[in-house]
């Protein structure tokens, strides 16, 4: 271990002592709402004098996240959009996570700004507020003005995140390795899942990536008069800093404010989820948190959107995946979707198909007989995840995305419409689904993918099967093979094997009585006559022959047939 280990060693060990406590307290709660202690509840509150013990287990949770502070914040927010992992219940607690950092001072900000973009403020801005008018758990933003006269908003990251972030992921990463040796947490991939939270979160850090994530979707809706993104001013922007548009509207707060101010919800309610599909299913690229404090309603019903720094990505291959799911459903077809469900899914290697495919059939046969109108869309995806989740299914980070922002998206949709069909806005999307899936470019592309791996096979394999036939020919090619789960068997034979032929050798010593006999050591006693070595040697087999069936048996392979794994 090198010396300047030793420092992060004993940050790690402090942080990671801070965290046990904070969720040791949280966890003891449940334990003393039982016991009804009046004095071990005045003693375990939370940081604004709450008594734990009347929170729920999903209130404790989100709790735990708040007072560990951004890292976890941010944790928990990642993981409300995995509800095929952690429930709906915990899901939803966990969207209600919020940060409120205090703010930096007017000095670091001020330094910062002219650090990074190596001008003084004054020749850079016409006029800036140092003051932050808001403070999350990465940055805070301040308002001001270009030399040009367009009003701005800049995003300036905390000072010393950074370091707070990378020992906090490097805790998770630790515990992650550690609950990968749990069976049953390893059912839920816990390093996976860390690794991508870490991509997340790094990727937040760095103002750059919402920088461009705003040019992408300011280039995909340029032509759509009903949607307005940000302009980023990337002159103005660094990984540090990000500079845009400052967007001046009304935001998603009161319904009878909106409408008294003239707005067209109905209207509204359509346009935003109408923007939100085609993000999804003709760009393949959608903002990740539609919920109400991101938007803006501008004249004419405009709907503006802001905050770009989480951003869901659908490759291809998964999001015709999806659309083979979206058919399936409408075309009531429960086994192309359990197909479907396993193909994209981590599956474990025992699942029950029958009992899987039998549930996701009474699934599309209660709401595929409801009308658009009564459809409850939010409903029938959190219903899908609990089913997932039962299954212990691991789907794949983006579609645990994906879901969550439909859901969110119709909520959103229906507090400005209450009766408001995410579903019929989803009809014209889904007759552009059909068409583009037996569109002649879509056959072309597929084509011109088998062309190029066909290519690729030709090329390589000639000299492969080349390589083998030399390996044949100088005596050196050989096949590993791994035997999974022989070696506890083997040792069962073994033992059966030893235990069969010690019962057999007994026995003929008992039968033939052969020396020494009890009778040299015990006199006038009814074992007289029997061997010593030949009943001691018939214990010791009954013993292990009793040791080897209750192995068998609690293995769960002694009075039934073992589960075959599913053929994928």
């Amino acid at each position: 271990m090198k010396l300047s280990s030793i420092p992060q060693l004993y940050r790690d060990a402090n942080r990671l002592t801070e965290i046990v406590m904070i969720m040791s307290k949280y966890g003891l709660a449940e334990w003393i709402s039982k016991l009804q202690l009046e004095l071990a509840d005045s003693i375990l509150k939370t940081a604004n004098g709450d008594i734990l013990s009347k929170y729920s287990f999903e209130e404790r949770i989100r709790m735990v996240l708040t007072e560990l502070g951004p890292t976890f914040i941010k944790l928990g927010q990642v993981l409300s959009t995995r509800p095929d992992l952690l429930g709906a219940d915990l899901s939803d607690e966990l969207k209600k996570l919020q940060s409120n950092v205090p703010a930096d001072p007017p000095e670091y900000i001020k330094q910062t700004i002219e650090e990074e973009l190596d001008a003084p403020i004054e020749d850079l801005f016409a006029s800036l507020d140092l003051e932050a008018v808001a403070s999350a758990s990465i940055g805070q933003v301040h308002f001001g003005k270009l030399q040009t006269g367009e009003d701005i908003v800049i995003k300036v990251r905390h000072k010393g995140i950074c370091p707070k972030i990378q020992e906090d992921l490097s805790i998770l990463v630790s515990l992650a390795q550690l609950a990968e040796r749990i069976p049953e947490f390893a059912l839920y991939q816990p390093r996976a899942t860390v690794e991508e939270f870490k991509r997340t979160l790094e990727r937040e850090l760095d103002f750059s990536w919402e920088l461009r994530n705003i040019q992408t979707f300011s280039r995909n809706f340029s032509t759509n008069p009903k949607v307005k993104i940000p302009k980023a001013y990337g002159k103005y922007s660094t990984n540090k800093i990000l500079t845009m548009e400052h967007i001046r509207g009304h935001k998603l707060t009161s319904r009878k404010e909106l409408e008294e101010a003239g707005y067209d919800l109905k209207e509204v309610a359509v346009t935003g989820a109408k923007i939100f599909l085609e993000m999804i299913f003709s760009y393949g690229s959608f903002h990740a948190d539609p919920h109400p404090g991101n938007f803006f309603l501008l004249d004419d019903n405009v709907v503006g959107l802001i905050d770009f720094g989480m951003v869901g990505r659908l490759s291809e291959r998964l999001r015709e995946d999806i659309e083979d799911m979206l058919m399936s459903l409408v075309h009531k077809d429960a086994a192309s979707l359990t197909s479907s469900i396993i193909r994209v899914g981590e599956v474990p290697k025992h699942i029950n198909t029958e009992d899987l495919s039998a549930d996701i059939t009474d699934f599309v046969a209660y709401y595929a007989t409801q009308s658009l109108s009564e459809f409850d869309i939010s409903g029938a995806l959190n219903e899908m995840m609990e089913i997932i989740r039962r299954y212990h299914i691991v789907l794949p980070a983006q579609i645990g995305m994906l879901i969550k922002v439909l859901i969110t998206l119709e909520g959103t949709s229906r507090y400005l419409d209450p009766d408001f069909s995410l579903i019929e806005v989803m009809k014209p999307f889904q007759q552009e689904l059909v068409a583009r899936r037996f569109s002649p470019d879509r056959y072309l592309k597929k084509l011109h993918r088998v062309y190029n791996d066909l290519s690729r096979v030709i090329e390589i394999l000639p000299g492969q099967m080349l390589d083998i036939t030399e390996s044949v020919q100088k005596g050196d090619f050989y096949i590993p093979l791994d035997h999974q789960g022989l070696e506890p068997s083997v040792n069962r034979v073994v033992i059966g094997l030893v235990t069969s032929a010690l019962f057999l050798g007994s026995a003929l010593m008992l039968s033939l009585k052969a020396p020494p006999l009890w009778s040299s050591f015990i006199g006038g006693s009814a074992l007289k006559d029997l061997s010593l070595f030949g009943s001691v040697g018939m214990l010791m087999s009954a013993y292990m022959g009793f040791r080897l069936l209750r192995a068998i048996n609690r293995s769960g392979h002694l009075n039934r047939e073992e589960k075959k794994p599913p053929f994928r």
